[in-house]
């Protein structure tokens, strides 16, 4: 049972039925769908990503139990943003190309990585793959504006299962297992990075910044704050690729 303020809250949120609860949270939902839309192309709606949130927020109300210890804004807010990935992805707004020049570009850096022992460079890369730099450069542009690759949707794909444990649905020891085994790999592959790619993973990702206001930050133009990200991407996919391919398709 939580002490302090967490019994207040505790007590708060137990005293409140599901709707109330979708009532009191629904501008979460709209906050998250905000902040999810700016790093997506415009085919993608907002009110899609909203009608969406809001099933994850009802689905968040009906299954939270504050005796697990977290707030209800942290647990929905998992709920929700879940929704809204899935459906993304049901969506399928990313054209078969970028799938395969990721797939692609993930194979050549984990290539030249493999036979260098360093990371590699963006014109090593684009030399396995036997195009140009810019083209290159264009891909990896194509990729940022088309996908979205953040790590939510990373560990998403992979069992990530936070939202059901606060709730109580416990996963097997195995799931488990392997959801902790993923996030390490992960935190390992993040902390191998080059400086630069972290940088922009952590001003992104942790600061929420937009490629715009990263770029004044850096002193760089949008457009390469976006190949760097893509970078970072693509590098980590290759790092990471037997756990990510399993579930490709």
């Amino acid at each position: 049972m939580p002490t302090g303020n967490g019994f207040a809250m505790y007590n708060e949120v137990q005293n409140l039925s599901s709707n109330e609860l979708v009532e009191n949270y629904a501008s979460l939902v709209k906050r998250i769908a905000h902040h999810l839309k700016g790093r997506l192309p415009p085919s993608v709606q907002l009110d899609d990503l909203i009608q969406a949130g809001m099933i994850g927020l009802i689905e968040a109300a009906r299954k939270y139990e504050p005796a697990k210890g977290a707030s209800f804004e942290t647990y929905a807010g998992i709920r929700i943003r879940g929704s809204m990935l899935d459906e993304i992805r049901k969506g399928d707004w990313v054209p078969r190309s970028v799938h395969r020049n990721t797939r692609k570009i993930a194979d050549a850096i984990r290539y030249v990585e493999s036979q260098t022992g360093r990371d590699a460079q963006d014109h090593e890369v684009a030399s396995a793959l036997n195009i140009s730099l810019d083209e290159y450069h264009h891909n990896l542009q194509d990729s940022t504006s088309s996908r979205l690759f953040s790590f939510d949707d990373m560990l998403t794909q992979n069992g990530e299962r936070d939202s059901d444990v606060i709730a109580g649905d416990e996963p097997s020891p195995l799931e488990g297992l392997q959801s902790d085994n993923f996030k390490q790999q992960l935190a390992l592959a993040i902390a191998s990075l080059p400086e630069r790619e972290q940088l922009v993973l952590a001003l992104y990702y942790d600061e929420e910044l937009n490629l715009k206001e990263i770029g004044k930050v850096l002193e760089v133009s949008e457009s390469r704050v976006s190949q760097i990200h893509s970078q970072a991407a693509h590098r980590l996919r290759a790092r990471l690729s037997e756990w990510l391919d399993q579930d490709d398709t």
